[in-house]
């Protein structure tokens, strides 16, 4: 999704371009899901005839200040997008929607004509954005629920330190926590961690100081230098492992020339061989953690001995399904809160892709196109073993009416042989009944003579 450099990039466009202009006209689009808790009359209402004075951002939230409230604020979610006509703005690569046909886009949310011609619209073709009328946006959620902004509020190093002490969660999913540092995302955590040389499922409180005033100095640099080449990932230094987590080849991927990578550097597709991608010679490997793919080299990225032994073992009980399990701490905050928190639990990516129809509409997000297919695998066993069972009970059922019938049977023969006894008998006593009745009678006939 765009982070805190893509809406930075936003926010700068917006400012330099539209700043003192007078809005003549508005669209807001009619979609109850995007645009929050306003009517489409009112919305417009509210901008028509207003005046832009500045732009304004907090982690990856923008909002547009004008002569006076209430003032459109944007959540970019997971495609949002600022196009500005005959502008070039940097836009998250997923973002991108063609308005060389069509403008402004069916994707649009809300556009503006400006009184000097400019226009501007603010695109999401995949809807997890929001996009509300506020009094005074910094004040109210979700901005106000922010933590500090990684680019204009910067932690103190001694501030970081202490506050990484005290967090027992997973490195990679705290750093993906707005409330804790705004603005930094999957792609940036990834980053920073790579730089620094720490495994995204250490937890916080065991990092040493060393990697703590490592990891303060590379979210520092790594967000510094994306805002400053506006976004654009192909000017991004080349060996940033934003280049290789998307699995495939920079030239085609991220906008980057290829040919500017040493010859000895591998790229493979992730999706079709699941890391199996590299960076000079080094695996990448791609695990779940704080509820997101991620990235990771495993050969500079290390957990402590005590650390490793734990996950394996969580590992092994998985794979083996042994005993009862205690709720995650993601599982727990979904269902408290409704929305994903970090569990620091590794999970293995499959060894094949589920096939896109997505999942939701985060299809083509890099962050859980692995996620579904290992609790299949087991549906699939347990569905097998309740087969076998199912058998194994038929079996038995048809072998107990087997002996059943087997006893009626024996029983019916008993009686069979019993009536057929009987009828013997009284043949041979209507024989017996016959011979004696005709040696009678020619014992009179003898006598007449």
């Amino acid at each position: 999704m765009p982070e805190l450099p893509e809406v930075e990039a936003a926010r700068r466009a917006v400012s330099d371009h539209c700043s003192g202009k007078k809005i003549v006209s508005s669209i807001v689009a009619d979609d109850s899901k995007v645009i929050d808790g306003v009517s489409i009359a009112d919305f417009q209402a509210s901008l028509d005839g207003k005046t832009i004075l500045a732009a304004h951002r907090k982690g990856k939230n923008m909002w547009i200040q004008l002569d006076s409230p209430p003032f459109p604020s944007f959540q970019f979610g997971m495609a949002g997008a600022v196009y500005i006509k005959g502008v070039a703005v940097t836009k998250y690569k997923r973002s991108a929607v063609s308005d060389a046909d069509e403008w402004p886009s069916k994707y649009s949310k809300l556009f503006l004509k400006l009184d000097d011609g400019l226009e501007l619209s603010f695109t999401d073709k995949r809807r997890f954005a929001r996009v509300r009328l506020l009094k005074d946006p910094a004040v109210v959620p979700p901005i106000s629920e922010l933590g500090p902004d990684a680019l204009t509020e910067p932690m103190a190093l001694d501030e970081f330190v202490e506050s990484l002490s005290k967090k027992k969660i997973a490195i990679k999913a705290l750093l993906l926590d707005q409330s804790y540092i705004a603005g930094i995302g999957n792609w940036i955590a990834d980053e920073v961690l790579y730089q620094a040389r720490i495994h995204p499922l250490q937890p916080a409180f065991s990092l040493s100081k060393g990697s703590c005033e490592s990891l303060h100095k590379c979210i520092k640099e790594v967000v510094q230098y994306a805002v400053e080449v506006n976004a654009d990932s192909s000017r991004f230094p080349i060996e940033w492992l934003f280049h290789f987590r998307w699995g495939k080849k920079p030239g085609k991927a991220n906008g980057a020339d290829s040919s500017q990578f040493p010859e000895n550097w591998i790229f493979h597709s992730r999706e079709k061989k699941p890391g199996k991608a590299f960076v000079d010679g080094k695996k990448i490997e791609f695990i779940t953690a704080g509820g997101r793919t991620t990235a990771y080299v495993p050969e500079l990225q290390k957990l402590p001995e005590d650390q490793a032994k734990k996950e394996l073992a969580k590992a092994t009980k998985h794979s083996h399904g042994g005993g009862e399990e205690e709720e995650s701490e993601e599982e727990e905050n979904k269902s408290k809160k409704g929305q994903k928190k970090a569990t620091g639990v590794a999970k293995a990516p499959p060894s094949k892709k589920k096939s896109k129809g997505r999942r939701d509409s985060d299809s083509d997000s890099d962050d859980d196109d692995e996620d579904g297919e290992q609790p299949k695998k087991k549906t699939k066993v347990t569905a097998s073993k309740q087969s076998k069972e199912v058998t194994k009970k038929s079996k038995t059922k048809t072998d107990t009416t087997k002996e059943k019938d087997s006893g009626t049977d024996g029983e019916q023969a008993k009686k069979n042989t019993r009536v057929t006894a009987n009828n013997k008998q009284l043949k041979a006593e209507e024989v017996k009944s016959k011979a004696e009745a005709n040696t009678t009678q020619k014992s009179k006939s003898k006598k007449r003579k």
